[in-house]
């Protein structure tokens, strides 16, 4: 059986349950998701970076008036970094769960997943340099 939440709730299925048919609300689903993704927003400063950066990164979209191209490459950067920072976090929590005390392979799994995150970050760097740096470059030259 699946383990409960202080509400009673059980929010782990296990194979039982699965082999069993039970189903799994879809709003459950998505409110789960979302307690996720704000828990790693309050845990993880990196997360928080990312959020300040979207911020920028759609602020400075709007007074350039970026295209519809651009807005699609932001959209997907800050997608895939709040994905990344999450999973990473996820990452880290079983592993602490699974490994309380030091392991090379805990370590190693760890650094991956950070690595993972920084490769993502390097990425969006990297587009958003493509992006906004033109426009800001003929901006300061008129």
């Amino acid at each position: 059986m699946g383990m409960t939440s202080p509400d009673n709730k059980s929010f782990v299925r296990s194979a039982e349950t699965k082999g069993e048919g039970q189903r799994y609300k879809l709003t459950s689903a998505f409110a789960n998701a979302g307690r996720g993704l704000v828990e790693a927003v309050r845990s993880e400063r990196n997360l928080r970076i990312d959020a300040c950066m979207a911020v920028v990164a759609v602020a400075l979209g709007f007074a350039l008036r970026i295209n519809a191209p651009s807005w699609l490459a932001v959209i997907i950067c800050i997608g895939m970094m709040f994905a990344l920072e999450t999973v990473n976090t996820a990452i880290e929590a079983v592993v602490d769960l699974a490994s309380p005390g030091y392991h090379e392979l805990a370590r190693r799994a760890k650094d991956c997943a950070a690595g993972a995150a920084l490769a993502g970050a390097f990425a969006s760097l990297v587009v958003g340099c493509i992006i906004f740096i033109p426009p800001l470059l003929a901006l300061i030259a008129s």
